[in-house]
């Protein structure tokens, strides 16, 4: 499916290879571990800033990667990777000079990394190496809602390159977000936002960073020296601060319970958080939400996906304040569906005005629920209630009677339509379970015959006798 928002990733791309194993015992030639792979089983997964961009369009925008391979055996794994996870590779270069970055990870029980391996060529490519590219970008430019540099230090985000990309951003009005690399502070000028860890922080300023206060000077210098408009600097443990030249935006805990492995948590962050900013959050709301897909990452083994259903669980285990139900971009929506029904969730549709919101919507949501796992309610605009019901109605916005659908606990995703009829969004989201009020007879339900086109059910809900929003403007203009 064509997702709307595109996003370009730009960096060090490589494979991570797996083998797994047992560990029983020490080897009597040397104090090493014995790694037994008589069952052995391997895993090639994207890494890098390959693993951004799988993480940008696992999380729902469509990811576009910008980076060097080598015309290899882990390049060819690689492009398969790619193929296989729907990220186009039109900005990507291949050199029959260079070979692919790859990292060998031996894991044995318990999912603990026994050694790794590195296969990389840490050389700057040459700037003329990519002026093929660079002229396509230039053309393509405004196709991007964000750029993300995911620096590595491999040799591909040279200063120059850096500082190219940069500038097409800023002349196009398309934010550039960092995820930084080495001391060299100046390959980062002029980008919207820059990522670093509390170390990568020290490096870039020469500054400490022992406690909030210092990292809070560092960010503000980094700010100043870079003219960008944030520094978000993640803490491990102490999560994350969000700094601008004016000083501390904002600063959340880590919301990790357990963690297996840190591999990818800075991808899945700066991923999440460009994601977010896609889906239309402020600079805060996306950090919050990208705290939480960090969270959920470093509860897995090495280089893995996050999909957005884990994050609004992980939202709502730890009793957060990050709205990730409200989705008012259609095209976004189907993507999380489809993990969820791909991990055996049943999904449940139902939609209306929902104008006034009384206890007879209360009732009817909560009974729509219970036929399902995930409940998504589908909203008419403002312009679709006009014509629904005249030129009066409707009585509160989209964003207001969203909003109060979202504060439901029994509402999962809310998600607005500008039609009469909610019959194309069924059509995007291809719910298990389409519900209405009894009101409706079956052959009056919209959709009901997309649904039961691929074997889903229709239902109907008994409603509550007596309350309606029609009633209560009545009762008020009486």
């Amino acid at each position: 499916m064509r997702k709307s928002k595109n996003v370009l990733v730009v960096g060090d791309i490589m494979l991570d290879e797996y083998i797994f194993g047992m560990v029983n015992r020490i080897s009597p030639e040397a104090p090493v571990p014995i790694l037994k792979c008589s069952h052995r089983k391997d895993k090639n997964v994207i890494g890098g800033a390959g693993n951004v961009a799988v993480n940008v369009e696992t999380a729902g925008c469509s990811a576009f990667i910008m980076g060097v391979i080598g015309r290899d055996d882990a390049g060819n794994k690689l492009l398969s990777l790619l193929n296989e996870y729907e990220i186009h590779t039109d900005f990507l270069l291949d050199l029959e000079e260079r070979f692919t970055t790859s990292k060998l990870r031996y894991i044995g029980q318990n999912n603990q990394q026994v050694m790794r391996i590195d296969d990389e060529e840490v050389l700057e490519i040459d700037i003329n190496k990519w002026s093929e590219i660079i002229g396509l970008l230039r053309n393509r430019m405004t196709d991007f809602s964000i750029i993300i540099l995911s620096d590595y230090g491999k040799g591909v985000l040279t200063e120059e390159l850096s500082q190219i990309i940069i500038n097409l951003a800023a002349e196009n009005h398309v934010p550039v977000f960092v995820d930084v690399k080495g001391k060299n502070s100046k390959k980062y000028f002029g980008a919207t936002l820059i990522k670093p860890n509390r170390g990568e922080l020290s490096v870039l300023t020469g500054m400490p960073v022992r406690n909030l206060p210092e990292v809070e000077a560092a960010a503000k210098r980094l700010c100043s020296e870079t003219k960008c408009e944030y520094v978000l600097t993640t803490l491990g443990a102490e999560g994350m601060i969000l700094i601008s030249p004016q000083g501390v935006e904002k600063r959340i805990d880590s919301v990790a319970q357990e963690v297996f492995d840190v591999t990818g948590a800075g991808d899945t962050t700066i991923a999440y958080l460009a994601s977010g900013i896609c889906m239309g959050m402020d600079y805060i709301q996306a950090m919050e939400y990208a705290n939480y897909a960090a969270g959920v990452q470093v509860g897995k083994v090495g280089t893995s996906m996050v999909y957005p259903y884990e994050v609004e669980q992980a939202q709502k285990d730890h009793g957060g304040n990050v709205d990730v139900k409200l989705l008012k971009d259609t095209e976004l929506l189907p993507v999380n569906i489809k993990d969820m029904q791909n991990a055996g969730k049943k999904i449940v549709f139902t939609n209306g005005c929902f104008d006034i919101l009384h206890v007879g919507h209360i009732s009817y949501l909560k009974k729509a629920k219970e036929m399902g796992d995930v409940l998504v309610v589908g909203v008419n605009s403002d312009e679709s209630v006009r014509r629904l019901k005249g030129s009066s109605r409707p009585v509160n916005t989209l964003e207001d009677r969203m909003e109060l659908l979202a504060a439901l606990e029994c509402v999962d995703y809310v998600v607005s339509f500008s039609e009469d009829t909610p019959y194309n969004l069924i059509q995007q989201i291809r719910p298990d379970v389409l519900v209405k009020g009894d009101d409706y007879k079956m052959d009056e339900i919209v959709g009901a015959d997309v649904v039961a086109g691929y074997g889903g059910i229709v239902k109907t809900i008994p409603l509550v006798a007596g309350k309606s929003t029609t009633g209560i403007i009545n009762k008020i203009a009486n």
